[in-house]
């Protein structure tokens, strides 16, 4: 296979297997010219997620979990038929389901603290309300005294 370029990787050390990529070609639909209905240029790519042993368990278990909607019997499945050749399609489906693969097996994002107002901010801040409050006050015409 020429032009393929290495082992997709995911996140740090950890990338796709090749042996565990599943591919079908299929005719692409939409237009062409007269070589289109005899090229297989439409790939699918399908990837066992559940039976996998390439990513980490705890990855593992976070892709199951928001890939969920996804997923067919624990296999996720990727589709590519832009371009007109058929290797330019694998490459397209194996990035894509590496992204898809290292925005699922992403860590959490930490929970936010809520940060205290400091104390002269908030007198300051209630001090000027005070201030605009009896400078309106003193604008109607009655007497306040």
């Amino acid at each position: 296979m020429g032009g393929m370029s290495g082992p997709y990787v995911i996140r740090g050390s950890v990338s796709l297997p090749e042996a565990e990529l599943m591919w079908r070609f299929s005719r692409s639909s939409g237009p062409g010219g007269q070589h289109v209905n005899t090229s297989d240029s439409q790939v699918e790519l399908r990837f066992d997620l559940a039976a996998t042993e390439a990513l980490p368990p705890v990855w593992k278990q976070r892709a199951l979990e928001r890939l969920a909607g996804r997923l067919v019997g624990g296999v996720l499945t990727v589709r590519a038929s832009e371009h007109r050749s058929q290797w330019r399609n694998r490459e397209t489906a194996a990035v894509r389901l590496a992204s898809l693969l290292a925005e699922a097996t992403a860590p959490p994002p930490k929970p936010r603290r809520p940060t205290r107002i400091p104390r002269g901010i908030n007198e300051r801040r209630l001090r000027e309300k005070k201030q605009r409050g009896d400078t309106k006050r003193g604008r109607s015409g009655r007497d306040w005294g």
